[in-house]
């Protein structure tokens, strides 16, 4: 890879987690070209001073790294081979990473794809949140050919803060994101479950917080999602229906092995209940939400802004 100004980047989705990606890449000096189709995301986007195109295939061209960074699998397989693709796009020997959850199966076949084109694939899932985007402190679970990663380490370094090389072939990193996602939408569950049940036993919720996350309960989602709670704001930093696709892909697989999955599955049936109250788009720790109204507790409320006069 070429030094940052000399190298261009196409980041294409500007949600919660590529924006931050993207603007990591931007702060250290890389060439990047956004795209997404909410404008709103462009905007801020171009006003950071990146550039921004109407579709993968322009943001794409001449681009010596394109990052996928959407919501699934489907949509992965749109931006990347779609009527209006990035992959076809691209120059011989540029390198597609692809950040989706997704099964195994389809990281193989999408890397499959890309080759016949003559484009390397990373299977690179991250985890790590918004926030660690922004700062460039993700991490990567990643796997394919070591001579790309290689290739492509100063654009990983922007990026990530650790960054796994778990083998030569796609498939090896979605696997093990599946793992970290069962883990992530069960502890989500019961963090969620052990604050209202807090609630119902008419407990001081910030002395709660406080107390579980200086003891042997305490997990990263509960540390991380149970403020949202406290504050009342359920909005999306990451989505409840982000969940029922990916413990849907846990469970999936799962039947698929005949191997059991019955805590995740659970977990699964909570976030689809909170989905269907009209819940799906707000952050996942709106299943919180979900169980206070069906035990008829209320929940602490956003602040209301400070009225002028």
């Amino acid at each position: 890879m070429n030094s940052p100004q000399e190298t261009k980047v196409c980041v294409i989705g500007l949600g919660s987690m590529g924006f931050g990606m993207a603007e990591s890449l931007l702060r250290d000096g890389f060439a990047v070209t956004g795209v997404d189709v909410n404008s709103d995301a462009m905007e801020r986007f171009e006003a950071l001073g990146g550039a921004v195109a109407a579709d993968p295939a322009a943001g794409a061209r001449d681009a010596e790294l394109v990052i996928a960074v959407v919501v699934n699998s489907g949509q992965t397989e749109e931006v990347l081979f779609g009527a209006t693709g990035a992959v076809a796009a691209m120059s011989e020997g540029g390198v597609v990473m692809s950040c989706a959850t997704m099964s195994p199966d389809l990281a193989r076949a999408f890397a499959a794809r890309c080759a016949e084109l003559g484009v390397e694939y990373l299977d690179t899932p991250i985890s790590g949140g918004a926030l660690r985007a922004a700062s460039g402190e993700l991490t990567i679970m990643g796997s394919g050919p070591s001579s790309v990663f290689a290739r492509i380490r100063p654009a990983l370094n922007s990026i990530a803060a650790t960054v796994y090389e778990l083998g030569e072939e796609a498939g090896t990193g979605a696997a093990f994101k599946v793992v970290n996602q069962l883990l992530a939408g069960v502890h989500i569950a019961a963090a969620c479950e052990a604050i209202t049940f807090a609630k119902a036993m008419d407990l001081d919720l910030e002395k709660v917080y406080e107390v579980i996350t200086a003891s042997a309960g305490n997990s990263w989602m509960f540390e991380n999602r149970v403020p949202h709670v406290l504050e009342g704001d359920y909005s999306p930093r990451s989505a409840v229906d982000i969940f029922t696709k990916d413990l849907g892909i846990v469970t999936d697989i799962g039947r698929s092995m005949k191997f059991p999955t019955p805590i995740a599955g659970m977990a699964l049936q909570l976030f689809v209940m909170t989905a269907a109250a009209g819940m799906g788009r707000d952050d996942d720790a709106s299943v919180a939400r979900m169980l206070a109204n069906i035990a008829g507790l209320d929940l602490p409320k956003a602040a209301s802004p400070a009225s002028e006069g």
